[in-house]
């Protein structure tokens, strides 16, 4: 049942991903702590690495229509990179419930700016 589950997860977030540029984060997590029963540390990562061959499918395909900006990229990525190891550093000092708490918070607030600023 796991693996149906599972599968359901990543095609849901392999999809929101390619339409939305979200995925990781914003569906796995959340489903892999409801559906998976995993803490949020556990699900955090194993977001991470599934995100990895999600991104540059999702890249290649943006890519093809002309969709991406690699002026921009290469200006992120050095950045992201530091922000990706400082934040996965952070959550070994903070508990799991905080993490929930803060991860919960930013979701809404997020949310909230999508649904009512432009």
């Amino acid at each position: 049942m796991n693996y149906l589950i599972a599968g359901f997860i990543g095609l849901l977030s392999g999809f929101t991903s390619g339409i939305f540029g979200v995925g990781g984060g914003v569906i796995m997590v959340p489903t892999m702590m409801f559906f998976l029963k995993m803490d949020i540390k556990l699900a955090i990562g194993t977001s991470l690495a599934v995100i990895i061959p999600t991104a540059l499918t999702g890249t290649m395909r943006h890519h093809s229509q002309g969709q991406v900006d690699w002026r921009v990229v290469l200006m992120l990525v050095p950045t992201a990179i530091l922000g990706g190891y400082c934040g996965a550093w952070m959550t070994a000092h903070l508990s799991s419930e905080s993490l929930k708490r803060a991860f919960g918070g930013f979701l809404v607030l997020a949310g909230f700016r999508l649904l009512f600023f432009k």
